[in-house]
């Protein structure tokens, strides 16, 4: 299509509001612009067509044949625009919302929330995808991420969720009285590991710790490294924020921590531009819950 042989979009809409009302004032309430602005666009479109489109009748305006033929192309034309997009929107509001995330924070922030958002959301359909893969966030795919790092994934905007560093954590009955002095003693403890990640890898390498013979890691899905953990089963490399309140409560131990790193934690990612009302409506529960936490 030769869209240059074409007159702007926006005076044919702004034409079709004067047909439409009769008037150039009242199209303009409709469009929220001037009345000066109406009669430059309708001015601008019969230039453009070389033909008398509107006249002056009484306090308003009537159509000239040739206005009378462009409002029915221009009314035929904007309705079927106007379908095609409620129809678009319709299936964009009834598609269920995506979302990913990882195991060890759905099973510990997540699912002990969900039911609440669901009480008051009965209307959005929830997709929850637990995974330690980095899902692709594509449009009609996965509508939001919550991923751990720093917030620095490029094309995507990232909103950081919960700040939290990771720890190197271990149970009280598995640690016993043994002395922990270096990440080199941490050697000899079985270790658990979320399936997907390397964890463990990451932070022996960031002490300069080079393992002298095979580690003994057990590779679990998320929820299971938890549970394992507070049984004793191994030590882990996870963030710190799930097991706060076993720490405090003397049941897990800080064995060692990285440093506090601005803007790392857990981010809510989502792709660039305005998202659709389902997911507007998660993301500000979410908030609303991390308020509510923070607050007790």
């Amino acid at each position: 299509m030769d869209w240059r042989s074409l007159p702007s979009l926006n005076s044919l809409r702004t034409f079709t509001a004067v047909a439409e009302t009769c008037s150039l004032s009242a199209a303009g309430r409709e469009l929220n612009v001037t009345h000066a602005a109406v009669s430059q666009q309708v001015k601008a479109l019969e230039q453009f067509l070389g033909l008398k489109l509107i006249v002056r009748e009484g306090r308003g305006i009537a159509l000239t044949p040739e206005g009378k033929q462009l409002f029915e192309g221009l009314s035929e034309g904007f309705e079927i625009i106007r379908e095609t997009v409620d129809e678009l929107t319709r299936e964009d509001l009834v598609r269920p919302l995506n979302i990913t995330m990882t195991p060890s924070f759905a099973i510990s922030w997540l699912m002990p929330r969900i039911s609440d958002f669901r009480h008051k959301h009965p209307d959005i359909e929830l997709m929850l995808n637990p995974t330690a893969e980095v899902v692709e966030l594509r449009p009609g795919g996965v509508d939001l991420a919550i991923r751990f790092g720093k917030g620095n994934w490029t094309g995507l905007e990232s909103e950081l969720f919960i700040p939290t560093n990771f720890a190197v954590i271990g149970a009280n009955c598995l640690i016993g009285d043994k002395k922990i002095e270096s990440p080199e003693d941490l050697l000899e403890f079985p270790w658990l590991q979320e399936y997907g990640t390397n964890e463990l890898t990451i932070w022996l390498e960031r002490q300069g710790v080079v393992p002298k013979g095979k580690l003994n890691i057990t590779h679990l899905p998320g929820y299971m490294v938890l549970e394992g953990l507070r049984r004793g089963d191994g030590i882990s490399a996870t963030a710190k924020t799930f097991v706060e309140p076993e720490i405090e409560a003397g049941n897990l131990r800080v064995l060692f921590e990285d440093g506090v790193y601005p803007g790392t934690g857990y981010h809510l990612v989502t792709r660039p531009g305005v998202n659709r009302p389902p997911l507007k409506a998660f993301m500000s529960w979410l908030r609303a819950m991390r308020a509510e936490q923070l607050a007790d």
